[in-house]
Parts: structure tokens; sequence; C-alpha cells
């Protein structure tokens, strides 16, 4: 590697250093009580016998552009949260339509009735539910204890407790209760302008007598699918050294405590939603993480090819969170917000409660230190593009193209490697057929060819390493931007950025193909294919290789179907990247070569 390349490299190290540095800076909070590290404990579930619905359940709605509030008159909790899809009618919702919904519409339309059953509304009138239109947060059709907003105790029928309707007004729903400990009145409000803070409410409930052992739950969340599995993760910020830091827990087996902690909020991801808890008066320290079997909280892809099986219910399971309130009773205020990880609405929830929302977002694992600084520079400059062409598929193409001008010089560096090394090859063919009974000597002769024309065997490598962050950051970005949800590239082909692209479907399911088909691996399969081979350095004969050289070209093959096998259940949006940043190494490998070739 020559000095320009290195002097490159550094200064491409320091840029990105800076930036993730200056435009995405740490977040300083404001101390809380306690700053000690959080104890995690495994301890037992709760009892796992279904709460029994009393014959009659009723429900009261609040709604606004955002959201709609079911509120269950079992345990004044909420059975249902569901966000309006965006339309013509209401085109504030940032929730896109997707293909679940379109296929739930038509193949089990009683799983995409919002709310499920009748309900009654501020008017007085009781109504039945729509078919489409929303999508639900929470899912549904679950034991009252798997509800959001559920006030429990250890005893399984604490959930059952039956609440009378107080108040019902156009944003307020207030509720009461009695156990046998205490009695307990919930009351939810929309706020007055919901495009201050969308996606968020505020809960007061108030415990006359023993709270002892009470806990509010944050509900189950509805599943998504990103790159063939489920992405749900389970966070709570805490502060530490005066700063404010986001954990994100490990999925728990059974239940998992964590004490010794004072948490700012929890929140339940499904990865493009959330429910963020966020207690604003003193509760007791701590939370519990419960993973609840699929069975129980059955998610509403099951109804898709329910025939065939295609989801299982059992391969789903949830996971709850519950914050303990203090053994005193009192009155508790919490914020909550319910919805999509979009960061504009995160900033506005932060502009107007100032709970850092948006650090939900962040990143972890063991290649967070990769990503995370990788991801945010690249999703910085996909919104300046999105704001010049108004299309994330386009905004991703410049973003490619963008990445290759910078990386220009490496991969120059590159091609020029790769054109020695094709101009040596009847060379190495030479020296391997005349010492191939010694190896050795043919060993040693080709590293004096390669230090006499100054060629690096390897060189052709190096920039492949140095696209890998970027890939890595790419791959985090798409998988947790909801602003990608939904979004359409080429109507009737790629319709979701975030998901993979279909040309058509089926409904009996092949292994790993599934039900549908993808064209855009498979593009980057052939395109992979033909890069090598305008690349390779090897006679295009195959009668006059080596056997090392016959060994390079099938171990390329193989490189080209583990590629396209891999990305074959990923994001369009990532396909599209990928294939991009290829297509322009071929054009960058051709116009090279041509000069190269002129110059000799």
């Amino acid at each position: 590697m020559d000095k320009r390349t290195i002097i490159f490299v550094v200064l491409m190290t320091v840029t990105f250093y800076a930036v993730n540095h200056f435009l995405f800076p740490p977040r300083v909070a404001t101390p809380s009580a306690s700053e000690s590290a959080p104890v995690v404990q495994t301890v037992e579930p709760p009892a796992t016998a279904r709460s029994v619905k009393p014959t009659e359940e009723l429900k009261y709605v609040i709604q606004n552009k955002y959201q709609q509030l079911v509120v269950s008159n079992i345990n004044g909790a909420l059975a249902e949260i569901n966000l309006p899809l965006q339309s013509q009618e209401n085109p504030a919702s940032l929730v896109k339509k997707i293909r679940v919904d379109t296929l739930l519409e038509k193949e089990a339309p009683q799983y995409d009735h919002f709310p499920e059953g009748p309900y009654q509304t501020y008017e007085g009138s009781f109504n039945q539910g729509q078919l489409d239109g929303y999508y639900p947060l929470l899912r549904r059709n679950v034991a009252p204890q798997y509800y959001a907003m559920a006030t429990l105790t250890d005893d399984p029928q604490s959930a059952s407790t039956v609440f009378k309707i107080k108040r019902l007004e156009k944003n307020l729903v207030e509720m009461e209760g009695k156990t046998h400990q205490a009695r307990i009145t919930k009351t939810y409000r929309l706020p007055e302008d919901p495009s201050s803070a969308p996606y968020s409410f505020e809960v007061t409930i108030e415990v006359d007598g023993n709270s002892q052992g009470l806990t509010l739950a944050t509900g189950v969340p509805e599943v998504e699918i990103v790159s063939g599995s489920s992405t749900q993760s389970l966070k709570y910020r805490m502060t530490r050294n005066q700063k404010g830091v986001v954990e994100q827990l490990s999925l728990p087996k059974t239940a998992t405590n964590i004490s010794s902690v004072e948490p700012d909020w929890i929140a339940n991801s499904n990865g493009f939603f959330a429910i963020i808890l966020d207690p604003q008066s003193d509760m007791n320290s701590g939370f519990t993480a419960y993973k609840i079997p699929g069975t129980d909280v059955p998610t509403r892809l099951t109804a898709i090819d329910a025939a065939y099986n295609l989801y299982p219910a059992g391969n789903y399971p949830g996971y709850d969170m519950r914050l303990p309130f203090k053994s005193s009773g009192g009155t508790y205020n919490f914020k909550v917000f319910a919805g999509p990880l979009a960061e504009s609405v995160l900033e506005k929830n932060d502009a107007v409660y100032g709970g850092d929302y948006v650090a939900v977002k962040s990143f972890h694992g063991w290649f967070a230190f990769i990503s995370e600084p990788f991801a945010k520079f690249l999703f910085f400059l996909m919104k300046i593009f999105y704001a010049v062409v108004h299309s994330w598929g386009f905004a991703i193409i410049l973003l490619t193209i963008a990445l290759r001008l910078m990386l220009y010089p490496l991969n120059a560096w590159s091609i020029k490697s790769t054109v020695k090394m094709q101009k040596l090859a009847p060379k190495l063919s030479a020296l391997q057929e005349r010492y191939k009974k010694d190896p050795k000597k043919a060993q040693m002769e080709i590293m004096g060819l390669y230090k006499e024309h100054g060629v690096n065997p390897l060189g052709g490598c190096f920039p492949l390493l140095i696209q890998m962050p970027f890939l890595i950051g790419m791959f985090e970005l798409l998988k947790s931007t909801f602003e990608l949800r939904g979004a359409s590239f080429i109507p009737g082909w790629i319709t979701n950025l975030a998901a993979p692209d279909v040309i058509f479907s089926w409904h009996t399911p092949i292994w790993f193909i599934g039900t549908s088909f993808h064209l855009l691996p498979l593009l980057l399969g052939a395109t992979m294919f033909w890069q090598q081979r305008m690349t390779a350095t090897t006679p295009k004969d195959p009668k006059n290789m080596t056997d090392q050289q016959k060994q390079q070209r099938f171990m390329g093959n193989i490189m080209t179907i583990v590629f396209t096998v891999l990305f074959y259940n990923f994001p369009s949006g990532l396909n599209i990247y990928w294939l991009s940043s290829m297509l322009l190494g071929i054009l960058q490998q051709w116009w090279m070569t041509k000069k190269i070739k002129l110059r000799t």
C-alpha cells in the first residue's frame, strides 16, 4: 500500500470520528437518585393461568389522528392501541400500509377489524369496529394480564378486576376499580394538540390503599418481521456518571428482574414501533421483564396462510415489562409514547417532554461501535438526499454514489492492482506449470515476480474490507429506520424498502423461499458473477487454468451463491444499496481499465 492510500485511510477514519462526535454528540442528563450498576436477576414468571374475562367486556374509545386507545372495563387497561394508516383522509399519520395489512384484509378480515368488537365513544353511541385502516400496536385477543397499562399483582385474577366508567370525554377516559388491597382509579388523556407530541398520551393512576406488589405493564407489541425474523427489543434509560445511558436487556428466557436501578423510562419495541413508559412520579426501583409464550399472545401473522402454518404462534413469543409501585399507594403520573420510532416524531416528543426518547434508537451488540456511527452518518446523508428527490429509493442510490466517490481513491488503487495481476497472469501460469512438482520453489518465484512488478495479490480485497463497515451500518440502518417501512420505490415490485421485493406470490410455502419470489437478490448475484469475471486474473479458457486458478474460480462462484442466498430475505433497500455499489464498481473498473490500456 502506497503512502497516499495510507494517508487517505487515516483521513477517512478521522473524518468519520469527527462527524459522529460533532453531529451526534453524547447526551447529558440530570443525575438520578441512584447511579449504581443494575443488578440483573432471573426470577420466576407469574402464574401462567389465563385470566377469565367476564361475559360482558365493555370497551371505550378515545382517538385522534395518531392513535386509537381502546380502554377495557377489565382492569381499566388498554386492550388495544391502534395507529391509523396514512391515507388521503389522514395524511398526518406516518404509518403506511404494507403487504401484511393487505393479506389480512383479504384472507382473514376477522383479524383486521378496529377495534375488535363493539365500543362506546364520548358521544354515548355504541359502534362496531371498521375493516382495515389501522395498525395494531399491541397483540390483540389476549388475556387481560397482557393488556397495556394493566395493574397486576402476583395473583393472576388481579388482571380480571372489573372497573366502572367514571368519565368519558372526547380526549379522556376515567375508570375505577377495587381489588382486595386497594381502590384504583385510572385516567387516560390524549393531548389537546396531538401534533405537538404525536403518538403520546398521559396516564394518571391513583392507588388508595395497600399497593404492595402492584406493578404496571407495558403490554405486548405486535410482531414485525425483518430479514425473516422478529426484531423485538427491551431497553431502559438510566443515569450513570451524570449521563443518560440506554441499555438493552437480553430477551429473557422466562423472567428477568433489574434491581438497584431507577429507570428514567422503559421501552418495549418490535423494531419499528415501541411503547415507552415514562414515570413522572417516584416508583419503586427496578423493573421486571417477562417472556410470554406465543401461544398465549398469538401474533396477527398466524392468520396469514394459516392452513400451511406459515407463521406458527409458538415461534413468536411476546415480551412484557412491568414497573413496581410503592407499597404506600398514592398518585402516579406517566407519559406514554406508543407509536413509530421515526426520528422526527421522537424529537417532537423530546421537545415537549424532555424524555430523550430518540435514544431508544441507539445501537447495541458486538458491532455497535462500528454500526452506530456509520449508520447515523449514512442516515444523515440519506435525509439530505431525500429532501432533494423525495424518494427513499433514489436517496439510497444517491447515497451509494456519494460513498463510491468518497472511496474512489481506494477503489482506483484496487483496480490498478487487478489490472497488473491480469497482465502477469500468463507469467504466473507459466511459473506454476514449470514448478508444479516443486510448490515451494513455485511460491518463491511467484513472490519474486510480484515484487519485481510491484504487485500486491491481496490488493483487490482491501477495498471490500473497507466497505464492510458501510455495509454493516447500512444493514443496521435499514433494520431500524422506520421511515423506510412501507416506503415504495417501484410500484408493484419494490413497495417496502424495509422488506424484500415481491414479484409474485403463492400460498404453498417452499423451504427457504417461502411464499413469494424476490428478484433483487438474483440480480445482485448475477451482477456479482459478472464483476468477478471482469476482475478475474485467470485465463478465460478453463483448459489453460492451473489447479490453483480453478480453485480460485470455484471459490468465487461459491461466494456468489452465498451472497445471493444471504441477501434473499434481506430488505430491498439493502439489496438496492449493494447492487448499485457493484454496478458503479463495474463502471469504474471498465473506465479505469480502458484508461490504463490507452497509456500502455
